[in-house]
């Protein structure tokens, strides 16, 4: 188990040796490299406007065909992979995800399914989800 810098007063052999204190830095570093394969999230703003919910995903480098998306259960999923298509010796700097990516926005408003539209431009994802109008219900008399 890793623990904190317990200070100056560490003993060789104490768990908390100088050993550990090194690699707890490196590990805290921005040097670190990423882990690959992991499922990123890119930016995302949600808004409502006075006809429905604007989902808009910063996701640069990608085609139109390289989306899923899905809404089920007030939940819109957007998901896709964007690939590095640049051969590379190395990186002297690593800033820009690759890989699979995910995001999930929970809609709290009654949405018309039918009608959401999505597009892609600029390196912008925009899926607009209509608001449904509501249902106003008769009460008859008997």
């Amino acid at each position: 188990m890793v623990g904190k810098y317990q200070g100056r007063g560490d003993k060789p052999g104490h768990r908390y040796s100088v050993t550990g204190r090194f690699l707890t830095n490196v590990t805290d570093s921005r040097w670190v490299l990423p882990h690959h394969g992991r499922i990123w999230r890119p930016p995302t703003d949600v808004y409502e406007t006075d006809d429905g919910i604007v989902v808009k995903v910063e996701v640069a480098g990608m085609a139109e065909d390289d989306f899923a998306i899905t809404f089920s259960d007030s939940n819109l999923i957007i998901a896709g992979m964007r690939r590095d298509p640049a051969a590379k010796l190395g990186y002297h700097q690593m800033e820009i995800p690759y890989g699979e990516f995910r995001t999930d926005v929970y809609v709290s408003k009654a949405v018309d399914v039918d009608g959401i539209e999505a597009s892609y431009e600029d390196g912008f994802l925009l899926v607009t989800l209509p608001k449904e109008d509501a249902h106003r219900i008769a009460i008859e008399n008997e």
